[in-house]
């Protein structure tokens, strides 16, 4: 057990360290009063640092600041740039569409490649493009309302699907609730979304069984309330009770594209009905995309054909743009391969190993939990069941304690619940090194 007290101090220390050595990144921040926050997006401010650091450029598995700093990157924007920052195959790709044009509003003969690609990788033959997961999460829940012709949804508490608003209903002591944080909201979503804790076969089999629920969006492992694992059976009663039921399946995998290659639904089963992916898809470059079987594909053509002219509500301008699918089939054709899985499941796997002998040593509550390349420690004795259990667990100053003495020693990590992911480029010593960082953390935590 960590004393409150000693995180307190460690953060007040940790805090004034990071102050004495990121000037120029405080002087940009008092300089950038044009921008809300003095961010270009809000979430930018949601780093534990005083305030967030300042990037210079990217490469590999290592970011540099305005200041000189350079940080083992175990961030790596979020997973947007989960195969490491600009590999050369994608920046060569973009250099060459720049010079060529950006966005047409029209299809290209690399396309039709990549369509073929994203087939062959995740085991779904036809795709969509949009620009964000948050468009394409929003896409199927569309499509499936559209073509099962029921209005409700079913999530998991806890759950994140971007900018969705369909997904942020929670339960709070077993009531659904709409997320607190959700501004702007003025229609009351419990009406349409319906909400059950991950693994409880019990909730699902009943709320599927009223046959009104016309999808369940779901990762196959929850990723944004920690890191919560399928119960052994789980996903494999998911898919039997959506099948009996006649519910579609949705895989969200812009998370846990990190199980393997091809996402979790291809490397442990089972294979939804739809799929989502984005961020790392395109390297960094905005991006997604979702895939859905040929059933489905009927189903969506049929919809369309009976529906008069006139915007369907899915897709923007800019979806599938020229720059978008060169960066996806680079990075389909020479960044994401089994090979470079193989490396950053070898090196999860040496991290892991690392913080499980730390944190046996210092005889701490705590585990770590690994969804392929992507790993946590959480700051209890035992996984967390479900969302709730997840919520519970979370220990909020120590885990921003934690991230602040990491970064001030060159490591950096996730800014929400200590997350890290390893990359086909990431070293063996930058793994090592957050490893001996962690433990001089818990060192000083502990005194």
């Amino acid at each position: 057990m960590i004393a409150d007290a000693a995180i307190a101090r460690v953060a007040a220390i940790e805090a004034e360290r990071f102050r004495a050595a990121n000037p120029r990144t405080f002087a940009h921040h008092a300089a950038a009063t044009g921008w809300f926050q003095s961010v270009p997006f809000h979430w930018m401010k949601d780093w534990p640092s005083p305030v967030p650091i300042v990037a210079a450029s990217a490469k590999h598995a290592t970011l540099t600041s305005i200041d000189g700093q350079d940080y083992d990157d175990f961030c790596l924007g979020d997973t947007a740039s989960l195969f490491g920052h600009s590999p050369p195959a994608l920046a060569a790709a973009l250099i060459r569409q720049a010079t060529e044009g950006l966005s047409y509003m029209l299809p290209t003969e690399r396309g039709a490649a990549l369509s073929e690609k994203l087939a062959a990788m995740f085991g779904l033959p036809q795709w969509q493009v949009t620009t964000t997961a948050s468009e394409a999460n929003r896409a199927v829940i569309r499509w499936c309302r559209g073509i099962s012709g029921r209005r409700k949804i079913l999530t998991f508490n806890g759950a994140y699907h971007g900018a969705v608003d369909d997904a942020f209903v929670d339960l709070k002591a077993g009531t659904p609730m709409m997320r607190a944080s959700l501004i702007g909201q003025v229609h009351d979503l419990r009406d349409t979304t319906t909400v059950i804790e991950f693994n409880d076969e019990q909730a699902l089999a009943s709320a599927l069984r009223g046959g009104d629920i016309a999808c369940v969006l779901a990762e196959p492992v929850m990723t944004n309330v920690g890191m919560v694992r399928d119960a052994p059976g789980f996903l494999s009663t998911l898919r039997k009770l959506c099948d009996e039921t006649g519910t579609l399946l949705i895989f969200d995998e812009t998370h846990t594209i990190s199980s393997g290659y091809g996402g979790h639904g291809t490397v442990h089963g089972p294979k939804p009905d739809l799929m989502v992916v984005g961020k790392s898809i395109g390297g960094g470059v905005p991006c997604a995309v979702y895939g859905f079987s040929a059933e489905v594909a009927e189903r969506m053509a049929a919809l369309n054909a009976a529906r008069p002219a006139g915007h369907s509500g899915i897709g923007t301008t800019l979806s599938a743009n020229a720059l978008a699918i060169t960066a996806m089939d680079a990075m389909l054709s020479d960044v994401i391969t089994p090979t470079a899985y193989d490396q950053m499941l070898r090196g999860a796997a040496r991290l892991v190993a690392g913080l499980e002998q730390e944190i046996a040593a210092a005889d701490l509550d705590w585990h770590v939990t690994q969804v392929g390349a992507r790993v946590e420690f959480l700051t209890c004795l035992t996984p967390p069941h479900n969302g709730s259990e997840a919520k519970t667990a979370m220990h909020p100053e120590l885990e921003a304690a934690t991230h602040l003495f990491l970064a001030n020693r060159g490591i950096l990590l996730a800014p929400f619940h200590n997350m890290m992911l390893v990359s086909p480029v990431t070293g063996d010593d930058q793994i090592d090194r957050l490893v001996g960082a962690f433990a001089d953390c818990v060192r000083a935590l502990k005194e």
